[in-house]
């Protein structure tokens, strides 16, 4: 028996983080396996995208551990992680003027080496069709829409993985925080049903985890949902048994009516006008 079989693909021992002296997210324990597309859901500041770099390896937990097959995160070397796992953020910070090619070709290279030649560019063309910006590929990043750029660092992601398998990485995990924000809606369920098929792929199953606002988008990809609430785990389980009226008023303090379709497909949730004072000021 491997050690994937043995152990989750990412998992969260009693992780707790806080910094000047404010704790932003209280210990918790969560994992993700390859095959499972897990979606983060919560108000503003409740410590999703906290949970995801502490994930990711981004943030130091001050308490408890990151394991990656089993093995505490800060034990792999920064090039092994880089071929295990791709983090799209919620926005990259960009100092030169790189094209959307370029871009994903640093996926590439951070996770391989550099390739070169027709292989690296076969790669790279991949990743710019799976992510539908092929006619934007000469483009420089900064020249374009904030959903044009959410579909360029996508696309980078989708290479370093593609890279990392290359270099002979088993199971990977690809975390999303907000990938959507920007996007119009067709290319919402675009991003998300790349996603989902990635997790979903017989032979070599991704374990992917994303934050996402949209409930109803959170329930139709998800095989869990965790919400989160003032950094606290308020919930976890399948969309149909988190996706509750009362839970979802308690975590986003405004009533949140969910629907059913009888048996077949996932919950979805119509909001209401409030009646009265929501209770935690203006906006």
């Amino acid at each position: 028996m491997t050690q994937n079989d043995t152990h989750p693909l990412v998992a969260a021992e009693g992780v707790a983080y806080a910094t000047a002296g404010r704790t932003l997210l209280h210990p918790i324990d969560v994992s993700l396996a390859a095959g499972e597309m897990v979606v983060v859901v919560g108000p503003n500041g409740a410590g999703k995208s906290t949970l995801l770099k502490l994930l990711s390896g981004e943030l130091a937990p001050s308490a408890g551990r990151v394991l990656y097959e089993g093995r505490d995160a800060r034990a792999w070397t920064p090039w092994r992680l880089a071929a295990k796992r791709a983090v799209m953020a919620q926005s990259e910070a960009l100092a030169f003027p790189f094209t959307v090619a370029e871009i994903v070709g640093i996926g590439l290279d951070g996770a391989a080496g550099r390739l070169g030649g027709e292989a690296r560019d076969r790669r790279i063309l991949a990743a710019l069709a799976r992510a539908d910006i092929v006619h934007l590929a000469a483009r420089d990043v900064q020249s374009l829409s904030g959903g044009e750029r959410q579909r360029a660092q996508f696309a980078r992601a989708l290479a370093q993985l593609e890279a990392g398998r290359a270099a002979g990485e088993g199971s990977q995990v690809l975390f999303l925080d907000e990938p959507v924000s920007s996007l119009d809606l067709g290319h919402q369920i675009a991003l998300l049903e790349a996603a989902r098929a990635l997790a979903d792929d017989a032979e070599s199953p991704l374990g992917v985890l994303a934050v996402l606002h949209d409930l109803n988008l959170a329930a139709l990809y998800a095989d869990r949902i965790l919400a989160l609430s003032d950094g606290r785990l308020a919930a976890a389980g399948a969309p149909a048994d988190v996706l509750d009226a009362r839970l979802l008023r308690d975590v986003f303090r405004v009533p949140l009516p969910v629907h059913r379709r009888g048996d077949a497909g996932p919950p979805f949730v119509l909001p209401e006008r409030p009646r009265g004072d929501l209770g935690h000021g203006a906006l």
